[in-house]
């Protein structure tokens, strides 16, 4: 889809939502003989094998692309040896080790949040007085990251799973996954920057344009609905930081077919196996 309007162009609104070949696999466990006792190659029941950089993916750590590059460095042990082919094959039943410590495949699981003002999505950070992970507590066995990121001040629609070669779809830049944000500004934008906005804003580091914006509230200009793609830091406060007006509030409503209907503030739920199918599938 070309994003870039022509100047002069009208704007247009947003609508508010509702595997391979085998290879040598020396750090596979094969199967023990029985001392003393022949075994027939009939009896013995081979592993089931997966590449490494799945395995790392379904413990939940990262995707397979990061999986590959943790493989490449050497942060990797299978059964006590560094691994750094990233072809090799496992079993489940392999000691696979990330900086030591011993990865799992679990159930996947996949959580939606409305995410509050003041938690931040990191997993680990000793510098936050609140994570998201405090909100779902013990009600989650499994170890769950938020997909993406957003940052203490903002709310909304937060996903959050264990399922790595999911996270990594959603988030790599070339599957543009559909963002919708409500904007609060200090000051009322006119009707020329909201067109800005969908020609393209210059930041440091890349340009940015809105896929969609519009009004909220046709009574009150400063409430700006917009859409967009981009996965840059911060992407929404400094596109309108550029036109010169402060985000008092932002607020996620939609993010790659998901909203935050029905889950009050703070509060979340699991996904439905159809919801599940759908962003697989990439369906929304």
């Amino acid at each position: 889809m070309e994003n870039r309007k022509p100047a002069g162009s009208s704007v247009r609104k947003y609508k508010k939502p509702e595997e391979g070949v085998m290879r040598k696999q020396s750090p596979v466990t094969k199967p023990a003989r029985q001392k003393g006792k022949k075994v027939s190659k009939e009896n013995i029941k081979e592993p089931v094998l997966i590449r490494l950089n799945r395995f790392i993916s379904n413990s939940g750590i990262c995707s397979r692309r990061d999986a590959d590059e943790h493989i490449k460095n050497g942060l990797i042990t299978v059964n006590g040896q560094t691994v750094t082919d990233m072809g090799t094959k496992v079993s489940y039943d392999d000691d696979v080790r990330f900086k030591n410590k011993r990865l799992s495949t679990e159930k996947k699981v996949y959580i939606l949040m409305n995410k509050p003002k003041d938690y931040v999505t990191t997993v680990d950070d000793p510098h936050a007085e609140h994570t998201v992970l405090e909100l779902i507590g013990d009600e989650c066995t499994e170890r769950v990251y938020p997909v993406g990121r957003l940052d203490k001040a903002t709310t909304g629609v937060l996903l959050l799973t264990n399922d790595g070669d999911l996270t990594g779809k959603l988030t790599h830049p070339k599957y543009e996954r559909k963002k919708i944000y409500h904007v609060f500004l200090d000051k009322p934008v006119t009707k020329n920057d909201l067109l800005k906005l969908t020609e393209g804003i210059e930041l440091d580091d890349a340009t940015v344009v809105a896929d969609a914006v519009s009004y909220v509230d046709p009574d009150d200009k400063s409430q700006i609905g917009i859409e967009l793609h981009s996965g840059k830091n911060r992407v929404v406060r400094r596109m309108f930081e550029t036109l010169g007006y402060k985000v008092k509030k932002l607020d996620r409503v939609y993010f790659a077919g998901l909203t935050k209907k029905n889950i009050k503030r703070g509060k979340w739920r699991f996904l439905t196996d159809k919801e599940v199918s759908m962003l697989k599938r990439g369906i929304f």
